[in-house]
């Protein structure tokens, strides 16, 4: 941040007065610019199963694979909107939403919300963000492609709870995206 919004005059990053970090602040107006981390909500979409995944036609990690999920939006609920990304990255509806996890990854300051949910059908074609959106089952997960880490180790935790049906809340760090240091 450059710039404060409230006044337009150039900010300092520096610990405001009572406050106990560095922020953006502006001494002129004394407004504090808050950056707070983002809210990712998705879901482990199943059928009779098999999880539904999306193949990414956008960037970061185009052409892996992936579970629906994206960023919350504002006036959403964490359940609303993990159902709403899985509609916009597979044309798929859910249904039976279950909180199942939630990890934190600091390095980049996002909170993924993990819900396993339902399809209510078996109507789903990818989305503007997805090159394709295939059932699979566990034996066929694409490991090696799966887009982030987070992602990689939900599906770890869920065929670990699988077995023996129970999926109790989940709750993870995650230090690096780096994949081979799973």
């Amino acid at each position: 941040m450059n710039y404060c919004s409230n006044c337009g005059q150039q900010l300092t990053y520096c610990t405001p007065p009572d406050d106990d970090r560095p922020r953006y602040y502006c001494e002129a107006c004394r407004t504090i610019h808050y950056q707070n981390p983002k809210i990712v909500v998705g879901c482990i979409p199943e059928w009779e199963g098999k999880i539904l995944l999306c193949r990414r036609a956008i960037e970061p990690r185009y052409g892996k694979w992936t579970l629906p999920a994206g960023y919350l939006e504002n006036g959403e609920t964490v359940a609303a909107g993990a159902a709403r990304e899985t509609y916009e990255e597979a044309r798929a509806t859910v249904e039976k939403l279950t909180p199942y996890a939630l990890y934190n990854i600091c390095y980049v300051n996002q909170v993924y919300f993990m819900f396993r949910a339902h399809l209510k059908d078996t109507r789903f074609e990818p989305g503007d963000e997805s090159l394709e959106v295939e059932l699979f089952a566990e034996d066929e997960i694409p490991w090696d492609d799966i887009a982030f880490r987070v992602l990689q180790e939900t599906l770890i935790q869920y065929f670990k709870d699988r077995p023996a049906g129970k999926f109790p809340f989940y709750m993870g760090e995650i230090f690096s995206n780096d994949l081979e240091k799973v």
